[in-house]
């Protein structure tokens, strides 16, 4: 049966037909802020990711150092309660996101919170599925070409490969970008901000950063001013790399 119009219903998740037809339902008003959170991710390039107690602290003093982009893992204390506040707060100059989300449940709890994208560390496809109408970006996890492939025609717009560092660095981001040039990737796992540059130089799209922003040592000493200090570093190597790529591709 032909497709004759965009304006299809989401009802299509219900069938039996193949993937590529379960995205036909995007094409609506609700993927606008998918598109726009994808964008903001693009141009970031870096993705601070905060494993911590002090998550309130933390995040405001990553804020404060020049990172745009923010994921809160799952297993941060009363992460949808500091994700609310921080929406609040930060209503249009933060994209703000959930991490290791592994369950429809959590997903949905975070959507509710105000997220504007989920992560996972492999693909979950009743994650994907609704993601495909709703209004919050999905980034699987993915580890093999194969994985990555699976991912796209399931119809994620981006991907989150982990962990990089386990699998070669940025050489496996450049060697996967060959094949895969049209898929965007995130970069996560054991990067350093020295090697921001190195990725996105690399075709990563953007980087995770966990621990090279969020210091261990600094958030049990309570020195948020150190971490606002690697926000800016890292935000700052971020915008470096990317105005770097901008220039290598326009000559």
């Amino acid at each position: 049966m032909a497709i004759t119009s965009l304006t299809l219903s989401c009802t299509w998740l219900q069938s039996s037909m193949p993937p590529p037809r379960l995205r036909a339902c995007c094409y609506s008003s609700t993927q606008l802020s998918v598109h726009k959170t994808l964008t903001h991710v693009h141009s970031s390039g870096v993705i601070a990711c905060l494993r911590a107690n002090s998550a309130e602290l933390a995040l405001k003093a990553a804020l404060s150092g020049g990172i745009s982009v923010l994921e809160i893992v799952m297993s941060t204390p009363g992460v949808f309660e500091v994700l609310q506040q921080l929406v609040q707060e930060h209503p249009t100059t933060t994209t703000l996101g959930v991490g290791t989300v592994l369950n429809v449940e959590d997903a949905k709890n975070a959507t509710n919170a105000g997220a504007k994208f989920l992560m996972s560390p492999a693909m979950v496809k009743d994650i994907m599925v609704d993601a495909q109408c709703g209004e919050v970006l999905y980034i699987p996890g993915v580890m093999t070409p194969t994985e990555i492939l699976s991912a796209c025609d399931s119809g994620a717009k981006i991907v989150k490969v982990y962990p990089v560092s386990a699998l070669g660095g940025s050489r496996y981001i450049s060697a996967l970008k060959r094949p895969f040039h049209h898929i965007s990737m995130v970069a996560s796992q054991g990067i350093t901000i020295d090697s921001v540059r190195e990725y996105i130089t690399q075709e990563a799209s953007a980087v995770v950063l966990s621990d090279a922003i969020f210091d261990k040592e600094a958030i049990s000493q309570n020195n948020f001013n150190e971490i606002c200090r690697l926000a800016h570093f890292a935000a700052l190597q971020g915008n470096e790399a990317l105005e770097w790529k901008k220039r290598s591709t326009l000559n």
